[in-house]
């Protein structure tokens, strides 16, 4: 995993600086052609490149959003995941109840047709998981998607990341199955 740290401080999430104790992971992706971080994560660490428009601002685009993660692209084309929020800290990511129990991140997607891009980013997510799977005391039985939170009705009603992991063949089911290997459940 190539994990870093660039917390998003003028985020109104962050600065509202409530805290949660983490109960479980939700996984989500993008839903649009953006797999460089750099539209994300921001200003540019020298890693990211250039882009203004980051979700290290107030209310980036009107909306109250920020997730503690994104996995997604370097501006050399590697593979890389940003932590933006502290672990523990509540995110504005599940519109719903699992704001206030779930770590939540952001797989940025491409047009869905790499799948080289694909299975990367996907071990890079699974590695994360694990990674705070161990630091939370939690299991991949406590890893859903956004969509899974809204059958459960704790998250709103979205799709993700169910539509672009089974293009490729995979499935919540499979994820949580990778990441309990990583974590040698298995």
């Amino acid at each position: 995993m190539n994990l870093r740290k660039l917390i998003l401080v003028n985020n109104a999430c962050y600065k509202a600086g409530k805290n949660i104790v983490p109960r479980g992971i939700m996984v989500h992706s993008t839903g649009v052609n953006t797999p460089n971080l750099r539209h994300y994560v921001g200003p540019d660490d020298g890693l990211l490149g250039r882009h203004d428009n980051h979700w290290n601002q107030n209310r980036p685009d009107g909306r109250e959003v920020c997730v503690h993660g994104f996995v997604g692209r370097l501006a050399d084309g590697s593979i890389a995941t940003y932590q933006t929020l502290p672990w523990n800290h509540r995110g504005w990511h599940a519109g719903g109840e699992a704001n206030n129990t779930h770590i939540g991140f952001e797989i940025c997607e491409d047009d869905l047709s790499d799948g080289a891009y694909f299975q990367a980013v996907y071990r890079e997510a699974a590695e994360l998981c694990a990674h705070l799977c161990r630091l939370y005391n939690l299991s991949e039985k406590d890893i859903i998607g956004h969509y899974e939170g809204h059958h459960l009705g704790i998250a709103s009603g979205h799709k993700d990341p169910e539509y672009w992991f089974f293009k490729y063949g995979k499935s919540m089911d499979a994820f949580r199955g990778k990441v309990g290997e990583l974590l040698g459940n298995y």
